[in-house]
């Protein structure tokens, strides 16, 4: 008997290390995936436009958009639009968040408050965010406030949806334990309510930061003079395509950074989740 169970054991074990090889030959496989596609993409892009396969003077090769790139960091230009785009964003990003997770937790947790406004936010939500725009510049003028109040609206209505979808989703048997320990009122939503909406507020604050990436470029198009967005246009307009794709992979850069950052944040704040998924992806 000892020995059938010792040598179970050991199979146990060998396909133990079997899977754990395996997984680890996938994650290589993954990360050189992501690094050699988007390089030879690139690579692709540069022969077809070096051979004429494509019009260089509409897709700038990349090695053009490289030495136009150093130009303008060289020369100022492109920090000169970077600052005032990620000034307006974090800015806009920040009051956003925290104003669509007060109010998200407010109608989380009152029922009357979810009734009172739940309809009017569902209908202003459906309404695109850059179409505020001359609402805002017919109130503010043409100042800071409207562009960073575009990415802010964009921000809100996000977290406001996941927040409330955070609290609501927390199982009923962890409440009525809760409340089995008289956990009610600020104690209740301290320990309950909110550590169970972070992972939802989470997930909002990844969408959020790219819809204001999004919102803040496309308001800089037609409502400044400076900022990636207007780099990106103003290019177009003067049939510079090199500055205009460097605009472009600034602002795909900012997102990305934004997201990581957010990502970051997460597993900092909630180690727990990025532990069940990994013990998810290794018992499938």
């Amino acid at each position: 008997m000892s020995d059938d169970h010792s040598a179970h054991q050991r199979a146990l074990d060998a396909a133990s290390a079997r899977e754990y090889s395996r997984s680890r030959r996938l994650a290589r496989r993954d990360v050189l995936l992501s690094i050699f596609t988007p390089i030879g993409l690139l690579a692709l892009w540069e022969v077809s436009a070096r051979l004429g396969w494509i019009d260089a003077r509409l897709f700038s090769p990349p090695t053009r958009i490289l030495s136009e790139g150093a130009k303008m960091v060289t020369s100022g230009q492109l920090w000169t639009n970077l600052w005032p785009t990620l000034v307006r964003l974090m800015v806009g990003f920040v009051t956003g968040s925290i104003a669509g997770i007060i109010v998200g937790l407010l109608m989380g947790v009152s029922r009357v408050v979810r009734a009172a406004l739940g309809p009017m936010f569902t209908a202003l939500y459906a309404l695109p965010k850059i179409a505020i725009l001359p609402l805002l510049l017919l109130i503010f003028g043409l100042t800071e406030t409207p562009k960073i109040l575009s990415v802010a609206i964009s921000v809100f209505f996000i977290l406001q949806i996941n927040t409330v979808a955070g609290v609501l989703q927390i199982d009923d048997r962890i409440l009525e334990a809760a409340r089995a320990y008289r956990a009610t009122g600020w104690r209740l939503f301290r320990f309950v309510l909110l550590p169970g909406a972070v992972p939802s507020i989470f997930t909002g604050l990844q969408v959020a930061a790219g819809s204001g990436v999004i919102v803040i470029t496309a308001v800089e198009y037609v409502a400044s003079n400076q900022g990636l967005g207007f780099l990106i246009w103003n290019s177009w307009l003067l049939f510079q395509p090199a500055q205009m794709y460097v605009g472009l992979i600034v602002v795909s850069l900012l997102g990305a950074l934004l997201t990581w950052a957010v990502v970051l944040l997460e597993r900092a704040i909630v180690p727990w989740r990025r532990a069940n998924t990994l013990t998810k992806k290794r018992t499938k």
